[in-house]
């Protein structure tokens, strides 16, 4: 029996899916989100070349202009508390965040108030500022979905790893440096 597919939507009726940082995860996400038949556009520190998403210079444009906000950039000094009460308020009451990113990225605090006061419709939550720290007040609202910090695990990353962390035991026990040392 054949499959029935529901309706494409109307034109002008899809969702906005912002993308703060647009390197490799976010392309990823960028072209996921496509295929859910989203619109794309982005915020980042410049313009990409070659890229056919909006770009937003300024987030809080990208924010209003989203429905759901995914945070896929660098922890740097200059990403830390990015996403704040500001933000958060031109996200929106019928917008999501989903942080995939670093936890220090999202102030916290007023991410926590965005929800409690239903500022914001809800959010998924794959890191925290404190981790593995989740806020009691995060795990007990029923608009939030949280997860233990394993967007990256995949069967290619853990067997990366597991070849990384064998060929370092070799390596030490054959009283020859390390090939990736922790540091």
């Amino acid at each position: 029996m054949p499959q029935v597919l529901p309706p494409s939507p109307e034109p002008g009726s899809s969702k906005t899916c912002g993308i703060i940082g647009l390197g490799a995860i976010g392309s990823g996400i960028a072209k996921r989100a496509e295929a859910f038949g989203m619109t794309v556009r982005y915020h980042g520190p410049r313009r990409k070349d070659g890229v056919g998403y909006a770009f937003d210079p300024d987030l809080e444009n990208c924010a209003r202009a989203s429905d759901c906000l995914v945070v896929a950039c660098p922890s740097t000094p200059q990403t830390r508390g990015l996403v704040n009460a500001r933000i958060l308020d031109a996200l929106g009451p019928d917008g999501y965040l989903v942080n995939i990113a670093r936890g220090p990225i999202v102030d916290e605090q007023a991410l926590i108030a965005a929800l409690r006061e239903r500022r914001i419709a809800g959010a998924g939550l794959d890191v925290f500022w404190d981790e593995p720290r989740v806020p009691a007040e995060l795990a007990a609202m029923e608009h939030v979905v949280l997860a233990p910090h394993i967007g990256s695990t995949t069967r290619e990353v853990r067997e990366e790893r597991g070849r990384k962390l064998l060929a370092n035991l070799r390596a030490h026990f054959a009283s020859q440096p390390v090939p990736t040392p922790l540091t």
